[in-house]
């Protein structure tokens, strides 16, 4: 294809070639471009010079159309049919998209929502590749160059205006142990923490807490005197947790995954270290036209509502039963 071509045709001239084709009539043509009838007789001139041919002829029923105007009129519908699509854009159809959309999020926020996220898009979107990035550093600049669609991360205090953010909610921190763990007697204090050995879990966007929350508790925990694990594996973490003393500080709503979290329970942190985990829902504002991207994100956070209520509602009941000797 040549697109210095394109640059020797005025694309209007398509649109009075159709018109003149519907009327059959230079005056009646001219009516429905709002020209004068002289200024539709020069671009009929023009269309003739540029298809090389009359187009039409006069008769005494009127302009009748060429074989070339005749064969011109199927293909000309298609060409203006199309651009106008393009300019328009296309009412997204999940059901028959084809291609792929990639998602950062940690496998602790993934293996709470992605099993209901993936249900629904299978069901209305099968032909959908979801590409999930569990470990990823610079999650922002990667939104930017297009090597992310979305990330769900810890939220920052502050965005630029060239990202759209949606607040997801939070989830209180808590102190995740096997059942039987002697941490599950009595109050649990730094003190006692110190006591036992510490699962660390890689968080991508942990830092991010840091810096809202720069409280001795959280130095307490980089400064564990104990033996540590530092894992980026959410489900080997649990497993570890399930056979031996040690403990791991989470999002408690990792406690709404039954499934993974069978046989432990949460325990309300040290009270001078309460703290919330705020999540948000990004993308870059180079997506906000597309019908693909917001379909998606109406998924996202639509099936992050619906998990909200009975997400709240069990962790108060599993960090319950795990601090059911707790003094009040």
């Amino acid at each position: 294809m040549d697109l210095r071509e394109f640059s020797k045709v005025d694309l209007n001239l398509l649109i009075a070639l159709q018109v003149l084709l519907d009327e059959r009539s230079v005056s009646r043509a001219a009516e429905r471009l709002f020209i004068t009838q002289p200024a539709m007789s020069k671009t009929l001139l023009r269309l003739r010079t540029l298809i090389d041919d009359a187009l039409f002829t006069r008769s005494s029923r009127g302009m009748q159309p060429t074989p070339r105007a005749v064969e011109l009129t199927s293909e000309l519908n298609d060409i203006l049919g199309n651009i106008s699509h393009l300019l328009a854009g296309s009412r997204f159809d999940p059901s028959s998209f084809n291609g792929e959309v990639t998602i950062a999020l940690s496998e602790y926020i993934g293996v709470v929502l992605l099993p209901r996220l993936m249900r629904n898009l299978s069901l209305q979107a099968p032909r959908l590749r979801l590409r999930v990035i569990t470990r990823i550093e610079n999650q922002l600049e990667e939104l930017v160059l297009g090597n992310l669609d979305f990330a769900i991360h810890i939220k920052q205090t502050n965005y630029s205006a060239e990202y759209r953010v949606e607040d997801l909610g939070d989830s209180p921190a808590a102190i995740l142990v096997r059942q039987a763990h002697p941490l599950t007697r009595n109050e649990v204090t730094w003190e006692r923490l110190t006591q036992f050995p510490l699962i660390r879990l890689y968080v991508p966007d942990w830092e991010q807490l840091e810096l809202q929350h720069n409280t001795s508790a959280i130095m307490a925990i980089v400064d564990h005197p104990m033996g540590t694990l530092e894992i980026s594996h959410l489900l080997t973490a649990l497993v570890v947790l399930r056979q031996t003393d040690f403990f791991m500080p989470a999002p408690a709503y990792l406690l709404q995954q039954e499934a993974a979290s069978a046989g432990i329970t949460g325990l309300l942190v040290p009270r001078e270290a309460e703290l919330s985990i705020n999540y948000a829902l990004l993308a870059h504002n180079r997506t906000s036209n597309s019908p693909l991207h917001n379909w998606l994100w109406e998924q996202i956070t639509c099936n992050i509502r619906e998990l909200r209520t009975p997400l709240q509602r069990k962790m108060r009941q599993r960090i319950t039963a795990g601090t059911a000797n707790q003094p009040n």
